[in-house]
């Protein structure tokens, strides 16, 4: 069953009352309730573990090294060879 657009679900969590209070705080200098701004700033938390999980991010030399071995490939090595050599002979391409 498919869920409904507008679904929402619950989540609780204790946290002592100092954090409460600074997250009241936050809120209220941002005229926003307590929940919009710990939604918000969860979610952008969340966002941003998952970019850091899935984007990989390399060095400028680690870039030209990648870029060089798409355009110039090494030659492949025997076993490699091979191997397509059979795969293309399986599966009958050209």
């Amino acid at each position: 069953m498919a869920t409904p657009v507008n679904a929402t679900a619950r989540l609780e969590a204790r946290i002592p009352l100092d954090l409460h209070a600074l997250l009241r705080r936050a809120a209220e200098m941002e005229g926003r309730t307590i929940t919009d701004f710990v939604i918000q700033a969860v979610q952008q938390a969340a966002h941003a573990t998952v970019e850091r999980s899935t984007i990989l991010r390399l060095s400028l030399a680690d870039q030209e090294a990648f870029a060089n071995a798409i355009l110039d490939p090494p030659p492949l090595a025997p076993a490699m060879a091979r191997a397509f050599e059979r795969r293309r002979k399986l599966l009958g391409t050209h």
